[in-house]
């Protein structure tokens, strides 16, 4: 029913000129228009959500953009968005910057992602990756250090490594920073830094000794071009991230404000949202993990 439904490399519909946002404009400004901005990761479900509500709901308008976690929370606190989609909990100066706009979060957990470690299709010499390795390569003091794949590895060649990875404003980047380095925002920064998932996989994809990380759903839309690393010997598998046996599996968030709540547009939407990852396989298809029915329905009571 969903398969193919969502594109990558866009938004599904293009916001008119807006005004100015001021400090007492705690929400979108068009009337009936809802805007959501935020996590690479969480948009394909946000954007594949959003055309179920448009198609079920003729006339409504939901504009779906990618800003990275930190972006969104950006824009989600100075009322410029009613939601903010995020692969990470919101963080004490992102709920500093809402208060001081009168914006109170409500985080809405809608999945689960496996973080995926990739690289082309045509590297014929890795298929699994540890995490050891992966500091090796990716901590900050590997910066003009570790540059070719043998320094890592022996018995990996003698050839450079391409590293492709999100930028600073990503969750993507701040989860794995602190589960690979051990803290967060702890990263070399020679490499080729993107919010745009996709040019990470177009890097990745035409170089075979690259090295890049992303979204799951990511790698599933791309795997003609892409080989995903197992971590630790074990697959970045929705089952794997279910069973909490792929250690790079991570929940994923909407974020919505009871002044956001109080539109009944934005109200129709989230309670379709989560209503839709309960009762369908959408997430599934996208290739995220749901969480069991119930969480959904305690999540919906709490609204």
């Amino acid at each position: 029913m969903f398969a193919n439904k969502f594109k990558f490399a866009g938004v599904i519909a293009l916001a008119a000129t807006v005004g100015l946002v001021t400090a007492t404009s705690s929400q979108a400004q068009r009337e009936g228009l809802i805007q959501i901005d935020g996590s690479s990761t969480v948009f394909p479900v946000s954007e594949a959500m959003a055309e179920e509500f448009m198609a079920a709901n003729p006339g409504s308008q939901v504009v779906v953009g990618v800003s990275g976690t930190g972006g969104g929370f950006r824009k989600f606190c100075s009322g410029e968005t009613d939601i903010s989609n995020a692969s990470r909990p919101v963080k004490d100066e992102e709920l500093e910057a809402c208060a001081e706009n009168g914006i109170v979060p409500i985080e809405l957990r809608v999945g689960t992602d496996a973080l995926t470690v990739v690289t082309s299709v045509e590297n014929d010499f890795i298929s699994d990756i540890s995490t050891e390795e992966l500091n090796a390569i990716w901590a900050p003091e590997a910066e003009g250090t570790i540059t070719r794949w043998n320094q890592v590895n022996s018995a990996w060649p003698n050839a450079p490594i391409g590293l492709f990875g999100p930028g600073t404003d990503s969750g993507t980047f701040d989860f794995f920073t602190d589960e690979i380095n051990g803290e967060e925002g702890a990263s070399r920064a020679d490499y080729t830094a993107s919010e745009d998932d996709n040019i990470i996989v177009l890097g990745v994809s035409r170089d075979p000794n690259a090295l890049g990380y992303f979204g799951l759903a990511y790698f599933l839309e791309n795997q003609d071009t892409l080989k995903a690393l197992s971590v630790d010997g074990v697959d970045p598998t929705p089952e794997n991230a279910k069973s909490g046996d792929y250690s790079l599996a991570r929940p994923l968030f909407i974020y919505v404000s009871p002044a956001s709540l109080e539109k009944p547009e934005v109200r129709a939407f989230v309670e379709f949202y989560l209503e839709t990852a309960r009762d369908t396989d959408l997430i599934t298809e996208v290739g995220y993990v749901p969480m069991p029915e119930d969480v959904y329905d305690e999540i919906l009571g709490s609204l």
